[in-house]
C-alpha cells in the first residue's frame, strides 16, 4: 500500500472509531463478554509481539480504539475482529466472536430471544405496526430506531441496525428453516423513513418472497374477520426443542414456553394465515404498492419498449 493510501485507510479508520463503536453502558450490552474478548485480543496482540500503536496501524484504527476495545470499554465492529484475526494470526477466534458481540448490541431484553432464533428450524411471524425486523433493509431498520421515543442516541441506533442486519443469516442458513410472514398492509403502507426507503423495503420483501424457504403473506386491511387483534408475535423451534413463542409491545419482551398458551397461538397464527392473502397474492399486491410509489421517471424505465 503507498503512503498516500495508508494515510487513507487510516484516517478512514479513526472515523470509524467514532462512528461503528460503542461503550457498554448501563447493561445495555454484555458488558462482561466484551472485556473477555478484550483480553483475547490483547493476549493474541502481545504473543504476536506488536503494541496497541502497530496493530492500529496494520488495521486501520486508532491506538485508542485499539485500547478501548481491549479493555472492554467500546464494542468492535466486525471489520476490527476480521482484520485483528487475520494480523494477529489467531486462528479465528476473534473472527469466531462476531456472532457473539452482534448479540451483546441487541438490547436486553431481546437477547434470550435472539439466541433461540439463530438455532429456530421453524421460525413465523405476524406483525402488524411494521416489517419484521428479520425482513427489514437497512434503511428501513434505522428509519425504525431513529423513530423510537424517548430518542436513541446516534451511536445506538447504528449498533442495533447492525445487530439486526446480523440476525438475518437465519434466512439464508444452511440447512434453511422453514419461515412464513404475515404482514398487516397498513404496516407495508406506512412510509418509515420516506418514500424512497418504503419503496427499497418493499423490493426486499420481493426478493424475500421468491426464496424457497419462505412464505411472505399480507393481511389486507379490508378482510372482516380477523384474528390478530391481540398484537405481534413470532412462533420458534429451536433445534432440538418445542416449539416457543415470543411477544413483544412498548420494550417489554416475553419468551412463552408453557404449552398450552403456546397452542393458542399456534392456532391464532394458523388462522391468521388462513385469512390473509395466499403467498403469489401477497408478492402480487407489494408489487402493486411499490408500483404506487414509484416515481414517474422509474414508472417510465419500467415500461416494456
Amino acid at each position: 500500500m503507498t503512503r498516500a493510501g495508508r494515510h487513507d485507510v487510516l484516517a478512514y479508520g479513526r472515523w470509524r472509531d467514532m462512528a461503528d463503536t460503542e461503550r457498554p453502558e448501563q447493561g445495555e450490552y454484555g458488558a462482561d463478554f466484551l472485556k473477555f474478548l478484550g483480553k483475547q485480543v490483547k493476549l493474541f496482540r502481545e504473543r504476536a509481539g506488536l503494541t496497541q500503536p502497530q496493530l492500529g496501524e496494520a488495521i486501520g484504527y486508532s491506538e485508542e480504539l485499539v485500547s478501548s476495545v481491549e479493555q472492554g470499554r467500546r464494542v468492535p465492529q466486525p471489520e476490527f475482529l476480521d482484520a485483528a484475526d487475520d494480523v494477529l494470526n489467531a486462528f479465528g477466534v476473534l473472527r469466531a466472536a462476531k456472532e457473539e458481540v452482534a448479540k451483546a448490541r441487541l438490547p436486553a431484553f431481546f437477547r434470550g430471544a435472539a439466541r433461540l432464533e439463530a438455532q429456530a428450524t421453524e421460525f413465523h411471524a405476524y406483525e402488524n405496526q411494521v416489517v419484521n425486523g428479520l425482513l427489514q433493509t437497512e434503511d428501513y431498520a434505522r428509519a425504525v430506531f431513529t423513530m423510537q421515543r424517548p430518542a436513541l442516541e446516534e451511536e445506538t441506533i447504528e449498533h442495533r441496525v447492525h445487530a439486526r442486519m446480523a440476525r438475518q443469516e437465519l434466512l439464508t442458513r444452511r440447512p434453511a428453516p422453514v419461515m412464513s410472514f404475515v404482514t398487516e398492509e397498513a404496516a407495508l403502507r406506512r412510509p418509515c423513513g420516506g418514500a424512497s426507503v418504503l419503496r427499497g423495503q418493499l423490493a426486499h420483501l420481493l426478493h424475500v418472497g421468491e426464496m424457497r424457504n419462505i412464505e411472505l403473506q399480507v393481511l389486507p386491511t379490508a378482510v372482516e374477520e380477523h384474528a390478530g387483534n391481540g398484537g405481534p408475535f413470532a412462533l420458534l423451534e429451536p433445534s432440538s426443542r418445542q416449539m416457543m413463542a415470543y411477544v413483544e409491545v412498548q420494550d417489554i419482551g416475553r419468551l412463552v414456553t408453557d404449552r398450552k398458551a403456546v397452542r393458542t397461538l399456534e392456532q391464532r397464527y394458523g388462522i391468521i394465515r388462513a385469512q390473509a392473502l395466499t403467498p403469489r397474492e401477497s408478492l402480487d399486491f407489494i408489487e402493486k404498492l411499490r408500483g404506487e410509489l414509484c416515481t414517474p421517471s422509474e414508472t417510465e424505465r419500467a415500461r416494456p419498449n
